[in-house]
């Protein structure tokens, strides 16, 4: 059985999943991205949708921003904010 995610949480995924197509060479906008995961993660929890949780969560375990840097996980991040 599929999750119902609310649309505003399903909105805020389809924004950082554009956002993050532009922010593997940009810290500000990594970190941006990263806010808007963090935030759904919450919402995600809150409406009791554990399992897209869980892979938002796999997403942030793999996202840390780092100044002056390309990052290292963009295609792994990219391909799971696919998936989701």
């Amino acid at each position: 059985m599929s999750e119902q995610i609310p649309d505003d949480i399903t909105k805020d995924l389809d924004k950082a999943r554009l956002l993050h197509q532009r922010a593997a060479a940009d810290y500000a906008k990594c970190l941006e991205f990263n806010k808007i995961m963090s935030s759904v993660l919450a919402r995600l929890e809150d409406a009791g949708c554990f399992r897209t949780a869980d892979k938002v969560m796999t997403i942030l375990l793999n996202c840390n921003p780092k100044e002056g840097t390309h990052c290292d996980n963009s295609t792994f991040v990219s391909e799971k904010m696919k998936k989701i």
